[in-house]
């Protein structure tokens, strides 16, 4: 059997890249629905459903690399002759399928690439190739909008798929002719004429019915807003004495190996406080978050569940002490954090610059997630870490006037 086409064969390189897209395929769709549909109830069970989307995820970019190698490869040769070229509307129907599958197989797995470089958590990709792709923002709504696109094209391809194998099989048991055979291992020779093309007819109908699907996916909203499925509590809005004007509350936990950071939407602070000299007491903060405002790449749905956050039935959280100025100088927020129902002493060192009447304020801590209960069933550090690193970054104004205590 040679390696390149004939008008009347297929080579052995275009029967190898064939088979092996069609058996990339055959494991990449099961398992990504398997993986979907897997519970995560127990660390058991996440290890087992990152594991299998590890591999979906694996096998989707090596088949991204085969697509390419082969959309390349077919660009270099000739296409065999179709059977029955007198038949000019089922010519025109395979082509445009034959379209739709090669888009279909750089578009799927390249979406869901996109999908997993625009976001944090969960299961990496296997392999020398990093987990980022160039001009992939890290990004909850671009993310988001990239898995929509995933799932339009998944089912593009599957539908495109079903029409090509339903083709072939016409051609075999209805016409019992050798379109099929000449995919098959073996030399089989069969056609006599030079393939006709169809122009730009064939693509141009499946560009179409590409824009098609897209549209609907976002008649249906498959593309998501960026945000999680969660209820975001309202908070009162704080008239305080220094008012945060700018600001960012963020968490950091560790995933398989792997930081994670994701940020609160969602806070406010009352802070008092006295920035005369000396040590002693300055003042009192109390900080309220909307769990439900929290953004944690791929996993912030599991984040909110039951047995994490509860944002449901936990939907805020409360940070409240008092600002300490030390002998050193150095700063620190004594308190409790009161989290998922659990109330925990906490203490918040951080660094503060005043200008005139604007302080800068950055802390970092870290908390224990067991003492909230939150991911009692993953046991296993290596999975999830227990500890959770706290930052904050904020800039207030004073909001009494100059020359006023306080």
């Amino acid at each position: 059997m040679p390696l390149t086409n004939t008008p009347q064969s297929y080579g052995a390189i275009t029967k190898t890249l064939h088979w092996v897209t069609a058996f990339g395929i055959l494991l990449m769709i099961p398992l990504g629905l398997i993986a979907h549909a897997l519970p995560y109830d127990t660390a058991a069970d996440l290890a087992f459903k990152a594991t299998l989307f590890s591999i979906h995820k694996t096998v989707g970019v090596a088949l991204f690399l085969v697509a390419v190698i082969r959309i390349l490869w077919a660009l270099t040769q000739p296409r065999p002759a179709p059977l029955h070229p007198e038949r000019r509307a089922e010519s025109f129907l395979a082509a445009t399928i034959h379209w739709l599958l090669y888009g279909s197989l750089v578009a799927v797995p390249l979406s869901g690439w996109v999908h997993h470089a625009a976001t944090d958590g969960f299961a990496p990709i296997w392999g020398p190739l990093g987990q980022s792709l160039p001009l992939v923002p890290k990004d909850p709504a671009f993310a988001e909008a990239a898995a929509g696109l995933h799932s339009v094209f998944v089912w593009a391809l599957g539908i495109a798929l079903a029409l090509h194998v339903a083709g072939a099989l016409k051609h075999h048991v209805i016409d019992k002719d050798a379109t099929l055979r000449r995919m098959l291992p073996g030399s089989t020779r069969a056609g006599v004429a030079p393939a006709k093309g169809h122009g730009a007819g064939a693509p141009v109908a499946a560009l179409a019915i590409w824009g098609a699907a897209i549209g609907l996916g976002g008649v249906l909203g498959v593309y998501g807003q960026g945000t999680s499925a969660a209820q975001v509590a309202e908070l009162q809005e704080v008239e305080s004495d220094w008012q945060v004007r700018e600001g960012t509350l963020t968490l950091t936990v560790r995933q398989f190996g792997k930081d994670i950071e994701g940020r609160f939407a969602d806070w406010t602070a009352d802070i008092t406080f006295d920035d005369s000299p000396g040590p002693g007491p300055k003042g009192a903060v109390t900080v309220q978050v909307a769990i439900g405002s929290l953004s944690l790449g791929s996993v912030t749905d599991q984040a909110m569940g039951p047995d994490y956050f509860a944002a449901e039935s936990q939907p805020t959280a409360t940070f409240t002490a008092e600002i300490l100025r030390r002998d050193d100088g150095t700063y620190g927020a004594e308190g409790s954090l009161a989290l998922k129902g659990a109330e925990v002493p906490m203490t918040l060192p951080f660094t503060l610059e005043i200008d005139d009447r604007t302080a800068r304020m950055t802390a970092t801590a870290t908390l224990d997630r067991r003492n909230f209960g939150i991911g009692e069933n993953m046991t296993d550090p290596g999975q999830l870490g227990f500890e959770v690193n706290i930052a904050v970054d904020l800039t207030a104004e004073r909001q009494d006037q100059p020359g006023s205590p306080g």
